[in-house]
């Protein structure tokens, strides 16, 4: 039993992770493993400096909690410290997968369940090259406070993955798909969609054509929705970006109109995907946080540290990716909510624009890129021709003003690849998604 001092405030973060890795090139073995390890991450703070400490010695966290008091100054006046005011003081446990558990399932049945699915990736002769990977992982979580938090709670992701190089004559594809979920049940039964992903990227290398630069309406797939709240608008809401950034905090008011009133952008760690976290690396329970609400600024993340800065609520967001990293302020899973429209009414209006179906990646701030991979025209309210685009770009808060219709249909989105990245902690797990969103006018390359 840990044995907490008075005069500072103090936690513990245990993870005890499983992680399984099948992968295949060319129809040939590459790896096939299953790695366990047990970490923690230990905190001391005195008012004035936080302490840390990581270590997989978690049979003796006492001695390294006590370490760590040493190189702290006691202080008798810890409980009033703004920081640790915040703190909440939660005790539960949440076993979401524990009757589910991927630990249960073998080796061999994951393996199984890959190889069914890599003939598909062959039966278009344009196909070479092919990767398939099955990936998972469980954690069992443990987190502890000197105020007297007690909270255990698991986690769990499953996927598949595939890349191909597609090549017909001159022409060059790289195509890809990948299914990201909680229980190893989610990936069975997924043969024909796959199919039909690899045959609709072989259309797109043959029949694609370049598109014609200029600005247009244009269609986001959830996907790429998500894309967008996420990496152009999710961080733009992280707050520790703001205590050193006087320009953004002024940018940041909350109050301020920013979007299109049918825009609301919410993140919540409590929606079981990979983006779930019941409970932060800080012990503060999950809730849902609207950023933007009806077009207009609503909130940002926060750890406790942040909180207090700006004297705001705690939200639910102090994360690392491990027990190797202190926590800071991250995502969980971030999406756009719905609004009154099917897709064949969102894009009936439009007389010529463009539909992002897939992306490769995003990135930006205030100005924004995002790299589509399969697209297709919009002529007459109907979806055209496939159409190489290679950017769409823009401002956005111009874009958020933009966006003039929502489809009622909303799919998040989970991944087992990737991940996203901040500072030294990349590939951190995080969720996202939303309808499908017509913005009425953006910059196509």
């Amino acid at each position: 039993m840990i044995k907490f001092r008075n005069g500072y405030y103090a936690d513990i973060r245990v993870e005890d992770r499983s992680r399984t890795v099948i992968s295949y090139k060319g129809g040939a073995l590459e790896e096939m493993r299953n790695r366990k390890e047990k970490q923690a991450f230990l905190r001391v703070y005195d008012g004035k400096m936080w302490y840390y400490a990581s270590t997989t010695d978690t049979d003796h966290l006492q001695k390294t909690l006590d370490r760590l008091y040493e190189a702290a100054t006691e202080n008798p006046a810890i409980s009033e410290d703004p920081v640790v005011k915040r703190f909440e003081i939660n005790k539960d446990k949440v076993f979401t997968f524990a009757d589910h558990s991927i630990r249960n399932i073998t080796l061999a049945e994951k393996q199984k369940l890959l190889l069914g699915f890599l003939p598909i990736l062959t039966e278009d002769k344009c196909v070479v090259l092919p990767t398939g990977t099955y990936l998972d992982r469980n954690s069992i979580f443990h987190f502890m406070s000197s105020l007297g938090a007690d909270i255990e709670y698991d986690y769990q992701t499953c996927g598949l993955s595939f890349g191909f190089s597609m090549a017909e004559g001159e022409k060059q594809f790289q195509g890809f798909w990948q299914k990201g979920g909680t229980l190893f049940d989610d990936m069975k039964g997924l043969e024909e969609e796959l199919r039909k992903n690899v045959q609709e990227q072989a259309a797109f290398l043959r029949n694609s054509v370049p598109v014609e630069a200029g600005k247009y309406p244009v269609v986001l797939s959830p996907q790429a929705a998500g894309v967008f709240a996420h990496e152009s608008f999710g961080h733009k809401s992280e707050s520790d970006f703001m205590l050193s950034d006087e320009t953004m905090k002024n940018e940041w008011q909350l109050g301020k109109t920013v979007g299109s009133k049918i825009l609301s952008i919410a993140e919540c760690g409590s929606i079981v995907g990979s983006g779930f976290v019941p409970y932060d690396d800080e012990g503060t329970k999950a809730r849902k946080n609207y950023l933007i609400k009806n077009g207009v600024l609503a909130g940002r993340l926060h750890s406790a540290q942040t909180a207090a800065a700006l004297d705001e609520g705690l939200t639910g967001n102090a994360r690392a990716i491990d027990c190797t990293f202190e926590p800071i302020v991250r995502m969980t899973t971030t999406y756009i909510e719905g609004g009154d429209m099917d897709f064949d009414e969102l894009i009936a209006p439009i007389e010529k624009g463009y539909f992002i179906k897939s992306i490769n990646h995003g990135s930006g701030m205030s100005t924004f890129t995002i790299a589509p991979s399969v697209s297709y025209e919009i002529v007459n309210g109907k979806l055209g021709r496939p159409v190489q685009i290679s950017v769409i770009t823009g401002s956005v808060f111009e874009t958020l003003g933009l966006i003039d219709g929502l489809t009622k249909d909303v799919e998040l989105l989970s991944f087992v690849t990737g991940g996203c990245g901040k500072m030294e902690q990349s590939g951190l797990p995080v969720g996202f998604g939303g309808p499908y969103v017509r913005v009425a006018s953006m910059n196509v390359q």
